[in-house]
C-alpha cells in the first residue's frame, strides 16, 4: 500500500503522512472482509442532519485551523458538527489527530506519532477558547501509548492554560485510558475540571472486537471509579453507543455496572459507521426505546442521563446538570411520533 503526502486526499483505509510527519492510516481502519459486510438497516430518517454552513460555523472552523488545532467533531465524523458549530461550540482534540489505537469504531487516524507533541498547543487551545468565548469547554485527545504517561502532563497544561486565560470557563475532559495507570488520571484531574470523562463505548461482550485490544471493559470502569475518589467533587461521566449487537440484558448490565462505579453522568447515542471498513451497524434504535433506557439509567441513581439517537459523549455537554436530557425531550418526543407514523 503506497503512502500518499502533500495535498492529496488520502481514501478511507490508505495510507498517508500527516502534517506532522506521521504515517498513519487514513480514518484508522484498513479494508477487511468486514468492508463488504452491510448495515442492518437503510438509515431512518430522525438520523438525518443539516449540512454545515453559517457564519458562525465558518468562524469555529477559521479559529480551529488558524490555531491548528483538531476537533473530534471532524475528525470523528460527528453528526452534530453542524448543530454544535453553529452555535459556537467545538470539542478540541489535544496531541494531534492521529491516535497510537485502532479502535473498529472510530474514525480517527491511526499510527506511530513517536513522541511527537505541538508545546505551543497550551496556548492556542486557550487562545481559542478565549476567542470563541466559551463558559465551558470540552477537551479530548487521541490516546497516545507512544508517551510515557499517555500524554497525561501536556493535557494537565492544556487545562490550566485555559484557566489562567478564561478564569471563569469550566472544563470537561474525556481522556484516554492511559493503560489504567491511576497516577496520569491523577494528573489531569489536579490541573482542575468540572467534568472528568473516559467512555467505556458498549458492552462486556462487545469491547473486543469493538475496541482497540490495549483498552478493556475493568479498565475503564476502574479509571472512573478512581477518578471519583480522589476527586470527589468532579462529575464522572462515560459513553455507551447502541446498535453493534448488544442487547437489552447487557445494555441495563452495562449501566450497573457504571453506577456501582460511582459514574455520575452517562449518554448513550446510536452507533453510527463512520466509513465501510468500520463495524456494521446490527440495528437502529428508536427515539422511542432511548427514551427507555434513559428510564431505565434513571431508576439506577444516575445524577442525568442523556440519551438519543444522536447523542454523542460531549453533545450539548454544557447543559447536562440542567437534569433535562440536554433540552432533547421535545426532539425525542417528535421521533418518537416518526417511529409511530412508520409503523401505521
Amino acid at each position: 500500500m503506497s503512502e500518499i503526502s502533500g495535498n492529496s486526499r488520502p481514501a478511507p483505509g490508505s495510507k498517508f503522512i500527516s502534517p506532522q510527519g506521521t504515517r498513519a492510516v487514513k480514518d484508522g481502519i484498513r479494508p477487511s472482509a468486514l468492508s463488504k459486510v452491510p448495515d442492518a438497516a437503510r438509515k431512518p430518517p430522525w438520523l438525518r442532519v443539516k449540512l454545515p454552513t453559517g457564519a458562525r460555523y465558518e468562524a469555529i472552523r477559521d479559529i480551529v485551523h488558524s490555531h491548528k488545532l483538531s476537533t473530534v467533531c471532524a475528525e470523528s465524523k460527528c453528526p452534530n458538527i453542524a448543530e454544535c458549530w453553529g452555535r459556537g461550540t467545538a470539542t478540541l482534540m489535544l496531541m494531534g489527530s492521529v491516535c497510537t489505537r485502532a479502535c473498529r469504531f472510530c474514525s480517527v487516524a491511526t499510527g506511530n506519532p513517536n513522541g511527537w507533541l505541538d508545546p505551543l498547543e497550551p496556548a492556542n487551545v486557550a487562545d481559542a477558547v478565549a476567542l470563541m468565548k466559551l463558559k465551558y469547554v470540552v477537551l479530548t485527545s487521541v490516546d497516545r501509548d507512544d508517551l510515557p504517561d499517555g500524554g497525561a502532563a501536556h493535557y494537565a497544561a492544556c487545562i490550566r492554560a485555559i484557566h489562567g486565560r478564561m478564569p471563569a470557563t469550566a472544563v470537561e475532559a474525556l481522556t484516554p485510558d492511559f493503560a489504567g495507570r491511576h497516577e496520569c488520571v491523577a494528573t489531569v484531574l489536579d490541573a482542575g475540571l468540572a467534568t472528568y470523562a473516559q467512555n467505556i463505548e458498549t458492552v462486556e461482550r462487545l469491547t473486543h472486537p469493538v475496541r482497540d485490544p490495549r483498552a478493556g471493559y475493568r479498565q475503564t470502569l476502574d479509571v472512573l471509579r478512581f477518578a471519583k475518589g480522589y476527586a470527589p467533587r468532579t462529575v464522572t461521566k462515560t459513553s455507551i453507543m447502541l446498535g453493534l449487537g448488544e442487547t437489552d440484558a447487557e445494555i441495563e448490565q452495562t449501566l450497573a455496572d457504571i453506577r456501582a462505579a460511582n459514574v455520575d453522568v452517562v449518554t448513550l447515542g446510536q452507533y453510527m459507521r463512520p466509513t465501510q471498513n468500520h463495524l456494521a451497524v446490527e440495528r437502529f434504535v428508536t427515539p422511542e426505546q432511548f427514551h427507555q433506557y434513559r428510564e431505565i439509567a434513571l431508576a439506577m441513581g444516575f445524577l442525568e442521563v442523556v440519551s438519543g439517537p444522536l447523542v454523542r459523549s460531549s453533545y450539548r455537554a454544557e447543559r447536562v446538570l440542567e437534569h433535562n436530557n440536554v433540552g432533547l425531550d421535545d426532539a425525542v418526543a417528535d421521533g418518537i411520533r416518526q417511529t409511530a407514523a412508520m409503523r401505521c
